[in-house]
């Protein structure tokens, strides 16, 4: 989605950034990760498919991806540093009954800063971006049975509600429809963040 090509999101943990061509080969590292393409539901790709998936996620109107980085300190000079890739956020909006709605995902693929409310700042924030920037009205996420870390955040602290559980898939379906309070929560949630403009690494 180009949308946010030039956007940068300044959490208190985190900085979310557009998928660039920089980001690939780590983030292809990460999907050769057995449990990481278990909770996915992905296939391994090769590197030159996922240099066209970033493509796709680029300028397909239909899908938007951040990458997270976790935050640098205060006194660095580079707040963009690849080096500091720790997962991805994206949504789809993938219903052709309804265009407002969006399938979000989220991979912390950085064990070290699991279990940390990382996931959860990052869900935040994307949902905010979701519902303020790109007219979301109904959220759905699909999860894998055995993950039960992340039911348990979008079903406790964001209100999901589970509609369906697929055996054949094991995977279960939750949902949450944008209403006023939750738009006042959004808000309150990203009152911390910031925006700014995304720089891209220069070319070599």
């Amino acid at each position: 989605m180009r949308l946010n090509e030039n956007l940068a999101i300044i959490g208190s943990q985190v900085v979310l950034v557009p998928y660039e061509k920089e980001h690939v080969p780590r983030y292809h590292e990460w999907m050769k990760s057995p449990f990481l393409q278990e909770m996915t539901g992905s296939e391994p790709l090769t590197i030159d498919e996922e240099y066209a998936m970033q493509q796709s996620w680029r300028t397909d109107d239909d899908k938007c991806t951040f990458i997270v980085l976790a935050k640098a300190q205060p006194d660095s000079s580079d707040i963009f540093d690849c080096s500091r890739m720790i997962g991805d956020v994206n949504f789809y909006l993938n219903n052709v009954y309804n265009p407002h709605e969006a399938e979000l995902e989220v991979m912390i693929a950085e064990n070290s800063y699991s279990g940390k409310g990382v996931a959860t700042e990052v869900l935040q924030l994307m949902m905010h971006y979701a519902v303020n920037d790109v007219g979301v009205t109904e959220l759905v996420v699909r999860i894998k049975e055995s993950n039960t870390a992340s039911i348990h955040i979008f079903e406790h602290k964001f209100g999901f509600t589970e509609t369906e559980r697929s055996k054949a898939f094991q995977e279960v379906t939750l949902r949450r429809t944008v209403t006023d309070a939750l738009r006042t929560d959004m808000d309150q949630w990203a009152k911390h963040a910031t925006r700014v403009e995304y720089a891209r690494a220069p070319a070599k």
